[in-house]
């Protein structure tokens, strides 16, 4: 590894890319963090990460390959397999004789080319390219589509073989078949496939005539593909062993927990299984920790908001309230919040149902009915634990409510969601709940309402010019002079969505002595609301607006998740 750094850094100050004091800085770092070289020298802007490629490809007298646009023989693809292929940053390009052309990310890796070399057989010719290219590539040709393609094709094998034979096959026979390879390598392959593609959930869907695969990427849902109506049972069955369920009931709901492990990162799976008309239906929440455990800023305030928020939760007490609809992100702003508290000077507690992940030093407790731990139940107990910051997973009801808003009396600073669509909102839905108008204007010191919204593909992102109808379809009458907004035009990167990634939406009101007398008065909501507009409170469709005029979202995708009148 040092041997290869300092040919880099000689090769850096050859091709004179990097002044010495900037790569004297990011040697220090990489001393500290252990990061590569190239990686710092990237994120910091020093250089980029084409013009390194160009370079190493120059200096070691190897092609340069831009892999955007490449099309790639599937036998080609074959040759590595995927964990090989990410582990090394390398995929193969062509065949030509019997020398394999492989793009690296990292061409004075020699090990890795030696690797390779041993398991194709091939002759290893280098190319160079960029990193990101190819763990695009690679998330583009090892899709779950091209990957399961042989284990559908030995099941349908498989059934021709049995009608030859006009066997009839039992249920007993048919469960028995989830040993199978080819059903354990097709289920592997989905789950795989859905980590790739950064799904949030896995659908296997009982129709007629085929089971349907589908993956919901940045909250909308997909086809992947389709399984034959024969091997249905085994799927679902391969599904029910890995989660410890009971293959034999097919009639009631079941939910159990799969462990996954890919690329070295750990992945939890919760699965819910649910009988339809025409057989079981699965679905698969996947759970990465990586993708909870995000910084505040980036979570996509704007600098107005972001300001305000964090004064909010430095307070040392109070209540701050988050809201929103089902899969608008509620959870992970929370764990943003918590990920930056200091957990080593404070005893922040959760109550969660369920723990999606453990966060280090923060003592977590899930909701458990069958052990009468409910909400409820679990605060009054964490109230006698010594807390500093309480995170309520969600306030369903008053006893709740009543206990998160003595909490906060009392000198905690407390944490919670609700479901309501503005961030006034929340304020009248306290009241609806029978919390009493003076203790949520002494102890709510601002609410936040969010929504989740699609980011354009930066792959096959461009600029245009909206017709007027599409302007005064968000409110505005024009643009300013010159202003264009932007699209995607769909690539493999985006499977042709033209989006990429979310990005939060937010409306943040912040508590003031006005908001406090209308909440005392039971004015209606409409009233609260108008009044923190005039405080400064930027509402949802006005941050929507912005993502629209930043190119960072489209009128189309923000029209979708934001009420517009």
């Amino acid at each position: 590894m040092a041997e290869r750094t300092k040919k880099l850094v000689d090769i850096l100050l050859q091709e004179e890319l990097v002044t010495k004091p900037r790569l004297d800085e990011a040697l220090a770092e990489q001393k500290l963090t252990g990061a590569p070289i190239q990686k710092i020298l990237v994120d910091k802007g020093y250089i980029t990460s084409s013009g390194l490629a160009q370079a190493l490809a120059r200096q070691l007298e190897i092609p340069y390959v831009k892999l955007i646009g490449q099309k790639i023989a599937p036998q080609v693809i074959k040759m590595i397999p995927e964990d090989i292929a990410r582990q090394y940053k390398a995929i193969p390009v062509k065949m030509e004789g019997d020398s394999l052309h492989v793009a690296f990310a990292s061409p004075l890796n020699l090990p890795a080319r030696d690797e390779i070399k041993l398991i194709t057989g091939c002759r290893i010719s280098p190319m160079a390219a960029t990193e990101k290219e190819i763990e695009q590539a690679i998330d583009q040709y090892y899709r779950v589509e091209e990957t399961s393609k042989q284990a559908l094709i030995d099941m349908r094998m498989q059934k021709l073989k049995e009608k030859k034979k006009e066997k009839a096959v039992t249920l007993e026979e048919e469960l028995g078949r989830v040993g199978d390879l080819p059903v354990v390598r097709l289920v592997n392959d989905v789950i795989n496939g859905a980590i790739n593609a950064k799904a949030s959930d896995i659908h296997f869907e009982p129709q007629d005539p085929e089971m349907v695969v589908r993956y919901r990427v940045d909250g909308i849902l997909r086809d992947v593909m389709t399984v034959p109506k024969h091997v249905e049972l085994s799927v679902i069955s391969r599904i029910k062993i890995l989660s410890n369920l009971d293959i034999t009931e097919r009639r009631l709901p079941q939910d159990g927990h799969i462990s996954f492990k890919k690329d070295v990162k750990n992945y939890d799976l919760r699965v819910s299984t649910l009988k339809t008309v025409v057989g079981e239906k699965a679905v698969l929440r996947v759970l990465d920790k990586a993708s909870m455990l995000i910084d505040l800023e980036k979570l996509g305030f704007t600098k107005h908001d972001e300001d305000i928020f964090k004064s909010l939760i430095s307070k040392p007490y109070g209540m701050i309230l988050v809201t929103g609809p089902t899969g608008s992100g509620k959870t992970t702003t929370l764990y943003a919040v918590l990920n930056q508290m200091n957990a080593v000077t404070d005893n922040i507690v959760t109550i969660e149902n369920p723990v999606e992940y453990m966060l280090s030093r923060i003592n977590q407790i899930q909701v458990d009915p069958t052990t009468k731990i409910t909400f409820a139940a679990g605060l009054r107990t964490i109230l006698r634990q010594d807390p500093d910051k309480i995170m309520v997973g969600e306030i369903r009801d008053r006893e709740t409510a009543e206990v998160a808003v003595q909490a906060a009396l009392t000198g905690h600073l407390v944490l919670s969601t609700l479901h309501t669509n503005d961030a006034a909102g929340a304020v009248t839905r306290a009241i609806d709940m029978g919390i009493e108008p003076f203790l949520i204007s002494s102890t709510v010191i601002g609410t936040l309402a969010q929504r989740l919204c699609r980011m354009i593909c930066p792959e096959c992102k461009e600029e245009y010019t909206p017709s007027k109808k599409e302007i005064e379809s968000i409110g505005l009458e024009d643009l300013p002079s010159g202003q264009q907004l932007a699209r995607g035009r769909g690539c493999d990167y985006c499977y042709g969505t033209g989006f990429r990634g979310r990005s939060a939406i937010f409306e943040i009101m912040k508590m003031s002595d006005g908001l406090r007398k209308l909440i005392l008065d039971r004015a209606p909501l409409l009233e609260i609301k108008e009044l923190a507009i005039k405080e400064g409170m930027k509402t949802l469709r006005e941050n929507s607006i912005r993502k629209v005029l930043d190119k960072v979202s489209t009128i189309e995708e923000v029209r979708r998740v934001v009420y517009m009148d």
